[in-house]
C-alpha cells in the first residue's frame, strides 16, 4: 500500500502522485510519513518536502513556503502558498538570492522589517539547499 499525495497551491493542484514515503518540513521539525500513519493535521514551515515514489530509491524534492498538511487514511493533502520543484531551480540564482537575503537581514536595523527579511532568507535558504540535494 502507498500514500496518495496532493500538493495544492491557491491557483491549482500543483502535484498529485502515489508515493511510498514523504518527509515534511513541519513547524516543529521534519516529519516522515509512511503508509498507515496516524491521522494528523500539522503546520508546515518554509522548507523542503522530500518524496520517494513507489519502487524507487530516487527522491523528488520540492520547496514550499509554509502551509498545512492533513494526513488521514493514507492520503496526504498539502496546502501551501507556493511550491516549486527542486529540479527546476537554477543553482546560481538560488545562491545569489540566498547570499543577498542573508546580507539584507544582517544589515537591517528596522525591527519591523526583520520579520519579512527573515521569511525571505528562509525561502532563499530552502531554494539553495534543495539545489545541493541534486548533486
Amino acid at each position: 500500500m502507498t500514500l496518495d499525495v496532493s500538493i495544492i497551491i491557491p491557483e491549482r493542484v500543483f502535484w498529485e502522485k502515489r508515493v511510498e514515503e514523504i518527509i515534511l518540513p513541519t513547524l516543529s521539525g521534519q516529519m516522515g510519513v509512511l503508509k498507515d500513519h496516524i491521522p494528523i493535521l500539522t503546520g508546515l514551515d518554509i522548507g523542503i518536502i522530500l518524496v520517494r515514489q513507489k519502487s524507487s530509491s530516487d527522491w523528488t524534492s520540492l520547496v514550499v513556503t509554509g502551509g498545512f498538511a492533513l494526513i488521514n487514511s493514507n492520503n496526504v493533502t498539502i496546502l501551501v502558498n507556493e511550491a516549486e520543484f527542486g529540479s527546476e531551480i537554477n543553482v546560481e540564482q538560488a545562491q545569489i538570492s540566498y547570499n543577498s537575503s542573508k546580507h539584507a537581514l544582517e544589515m537591517n536595523k528596522d525591527i519591523k522589517r526583520k520579520f519579512e527579511l527573515t521569511l525571505n532568507l528562509k525561502k532563499a535558504r530552502a531554494r539553495f539547499q534543495v539545489t545541493q540535494l541534486k548533486k
